[in-house]
């Protein structure tokens, strides 16, 4: 499906990058929601969701791919779906709420705060995660990771469970937050060094393989953060 290009131009000119910015953000926000609403099964859902990313990769102005990305591209790639890594998991209060800088380097500096963790378990075995929230007007979860497939078969710089700013959340079950790993997703800055994003901090980093979600994409960035 391509995207209606009224709501993207006005009268044949490329709106300023901003409003370009927002729709695509108002458009994610639009995919997780149909995500949380969806009642056709979670594998469902989780195709719903691909393919909504996909549109948004090929067709939008704000797309993190370059243009020459887009004239090849024919769908981001996945592991196969595994409902075992759908979780839904208390969070931990933390004694302090310890605040973390994130240099960036064209936005500067980023902060968030830790504010919980979460225990999850992969292929048998138990992990901790540490929750974020990012500090400023707004703010939003934040929950970055890395694991042992980071060494070549995803991105080397991590992935993202819930990023709040942009949307990506799956919502609350029971009073559980929702981690679904089939939804880890890359960062834009896996696709191009035109792109900077905050990487996942050490306590982020998870021993295991998560063979799930998104998987590198040929031919983008090969970042690693050791």
């Amino acid at each position: 499906m391509k995207l209606p290009q009224r709501e993207m131009q006005k009268e044949g000119v490329r709106l300023q990058p901003e409003l370009e910015l927002s729709d695509y953000r108002r458009r994610v926000n639009d995919l997780y929601a149909s995500v949380r609403s969806f009642t056709g099964g979670t594998q469902q859902a989780w195709e719903l969701w691909r393919a909504g990313r996909d549109d948004l990769f090929r067709h939008h102005a704000q797309s993190a791919l370059t243009p020459a990305q887009r004239r090849g591209f024919s769908g981001l790639a996945y592991y196969e779906y595994d409902p075992s890594l759908r979780l839904a998991v208390e969070v931990d209060g933390v004694p302090d709420r310890e605040v973390l800088d994130v240099p960036l380097e064209v936005d500067g500096l980023m902060q968030m705060a830790r504010i919980g963790r979460v225990e999850v378990e992969i292929d048998g075995g138990a992990a901790r995660l540490s929750l974020f929230w990012i500090l400023g007007y707004g703010g939003g979860l934040f929950l970055p990771f890395r694991d042992a497939t980071n060494d070549g078969e995803t991105f080397g710089g991590g992935r993202y469970l819930l990023d709040a700013v942009k949307g990506a959340d799956l919502g609350w079950q029971a009073g559980k937050l929702v981690l679904d790993f089939n939804f880890a997703y890359n960062p834009s800055c896996a696709y191009s060094p035109q792109w900077h994003c905050p990487l996942p901090p050490a306590e982020n980093w998870l021993k295991v393989s998560v063979r799930a979600g998104e998987k590198a994409f040929p031919g983008g960035s090969h970042n690693s953060q050791d």
